[in-house]
């Protein structure tokens, strides 16, 4: 596949290859390089960082988008991004953009997303990756200001010397207009879902359920994802996926250095 120096954009999501939030995205960036597009072939939100291993992978070209090179796969997201890599792009892109996802990852959902876990693959893969969700789920979005934000900040990052494992996780608010106040660099929240499972019985009488609940943000910082969203901003979250908590790491060296080798 040839390139002529331009910048390669690898496009993925999780609600698949025909949900308007992907082609949003497709639009807002594609004079920005060289986009290549492989997503599910079907929604596959919440599927965090699944990979398909007990049944064979399909990867058909796709004309969802005019001019751009498509594919849509059987599997995940991940499984998008690991086959982009070797089977049709057989380098590194330069950038991979996940989304714009239809609902949110902010704070914890991102332990959930298929968003995210898309561009985490290519981050450990050493590729500049960035998530983008817009709080609104309706299939008939507004992306207007979502495909602002993910321009901006794609052109940022393809002007910048990104570290070769960046990941930023982008959200972005329900408003319109002078609603939407700017992009601000934050902190992940400190946040939960309180799950409820709603117990139902089918008609053979099988008992069968359907999990509910509420998003609970437990804290008040202002420095935060979910802070910055309620006043109208876009968040910005910079992401490892190196899980060592250093500070219990150096204590369970002190205290526990009577049962440990050094």
């Amino acid at each position: 596949m040839k390139h002529e120096g331009r910048p390669v954009i690898l496009i993925t999501n999780d609600d698949g290859i025909t949900a308007p939030g992907i082609r949003n995205l497709v639009d807002a960036v594609k004079d920005l390089g060289e986009v290549i597009v492989v997503a599910p072939d079907s929604p596959q939100s919440g599927m965090g960082h699944a990979i398909t291993i007990g049944e064979p992978l399909r990867l058909h070209k796709s004309n969802v988008f005019d001019g751009i090179d498509s594919w849509e796969c059987s599997g995940t997201p991940v499984d998008c991004v690991k086959l982009a890599r070797d089977k049709i792009l057989h380098r590194k892109p330069d950038l991979c953009l996940s989304g714009i996802n239809h609902g949110a990852n902010h704070s914890i959902n991102i332990i959930y997303s298929g968003t995210m876990s898309a561009a985490m693959e290519a981050a450990i893969e050493g590729i500049p990756s960035v998530g983008f969700s817009l709080l609104d789920f309706s299939y008939d979005a507004d992306f207007s200001i979502a495909g602002h934000v993910a321009r901006t900040i794609a052109a940022q990052m393809l002007q910048t010397a990104m570290p070769a494992h960046t990941l930023l996780n982008v959200n972005i608010p329900k408003v319109y207009g002078e609603e939407f106040r700017g992009i601000r660099i934050c902190r992940q929240a400190y946040a939960k879902w309180q799950e409820e499972f709603d117990h139902r019985v089918d008609p053979r009488g099988k008992d069968y359920y359907w999990m509910t609940g509420k998003f609970m943000n437990m804290d008040e910082r202002e420095d935060t994802d979910v802070q910055a969203l309620q006043n109208g901003f876009a968040s910005v979250v910079p992401v490892k996926f190196d899980f060592t908590d250093e500070r219990m790491k150096q204590n369970l060296q002190q205290q526990w250095a009577h049962i440990t080798n050094h």
